[in-house]
């Protein structure tokens, strides 16, 4: 058994951490918004800071909404970084800035400890189901230490380089994510608009060359108006942000991402945010003055 530390059970956090409680680790946590006694309940051990956690644990992993977020719980008041021991491991499995990733493994290295970055894609469905893609940056002799946490929580772990590595594989698979979300939104529209439909269209389509996870999942999510979030619009859009300010400095294009950059700022300016990414479609449905109607 390991002295685990986790800051941010949300939507993703809550069921990757309860796999290590399941694995047999202790796992230490600390979160803005629930309280002790349900933190308790599920199975952790409640702390009262970020520091805290790192007092108690031998690996902290952090999965929180954004980069400023990630800096204010590692070196904020009150932080990760005041509560290192030499040789703690720090995993972050948010989805940041590769540029800040690798400002903050040297920070973190600085102290003495070890530091990967580790984004994962799946959404809530492959939290839940332990089967989520890890996509790591850092030393080898640190993802050796980490393997077997993530094996508890994915399925496919790849190290993919020195710090901040992971965080830019995670920037592309933003990207393919959000472009075939918006190509199924507009593909299932067009059938419908065509007066076909939609649902058998996408049936046809799985088993052909077009088939993806995007069009399985999110297409049903769309054909069945089931836009609770797994991954939510605004945090896709900040993700896609994150794509064009890294593309914007190595002075490159990517302009189907800024194409789907802002129809998903249109999505958010029309209330869509917190709704799933899938809900992408409600915006290509008002374009169209077409709404889906599966059979």
């Amino acid at each position: 058994m390991s002295e685990i530390g986790f800051i941010g059970v949300g939507i993703m956090g809550m069921p990757m951490a309860r796999h290590l409680v399941a694995a047999g680790h202790r796992v230490h946590v600390w979160s803005r918004s629930k309280p002790a006694e349900a933190l308790s309940a599920a199975g952790f051990e409640p702390c009262v800071s970020a520091r805290a956690v790192a007092e108690r644990a031998e690996v902290i992993i952090t999965m929180v909404s954004d980069t400023p977020d990630v800096a204010q719980v590692l070196f904020g008041p009150g932080g990760v970084a005041e509560g290192l021991r030499p040789g703690s491991l720090v995993i972050d499995m948010s989805s940041i800035s590769p540029v800040a990733t690798r400002e903050f493994a040297a920070r973190i290295e600085a102290l003495g400890c070890d530091y990967l970055d580790a984004p994962v894609s799946g959404g809530d469905v492959g939290a839940r189901a332990a089967t989520l893609t890890i996509m790591v940056g850092g030393r080898q002799t640190a993802f050796e230490r980490a393997r077997p946490l993530f094996e508890k929580l994915g399925r496919s772990i790849t190290l993919i380089g020195d710090a901040g590595a992971g965080q830019t594989a995670k920037v592309a698979n933003q990207i393919i994510v959000a472009l075939n979300v918006a190509a199924v939104s507009e593909a299932l529209v067009f059938a419908a608009k065509a007066g076909v439909d939609p649902a058998r269209v996408r049936q046809a389509l799985l088993g052909g060359f077009a088939a993806s996870r995007v069009l399985e999942l999110h297409g049903e999510k769309m054909l069945t108006r089931s836009f609770d979030p797994g991954f939510r619009i605004e945090l896709h859009l900040k993700d896609l942000g994150v794509a064009l300010d890294s593309a914007r400095a190595l002075q490159m294009p990517l302009p189907h991402t800024a194409v789907v950059a802002q129809l998903m700022n249109a999505a958010q300016a029309q209330g869509l945010g917190s709704q799933d990414n899938s809900a992408l479609v409600q915006l290509i449905e008002q374009l169209a003055n077409q709404t889906l109607r599966a059979s």
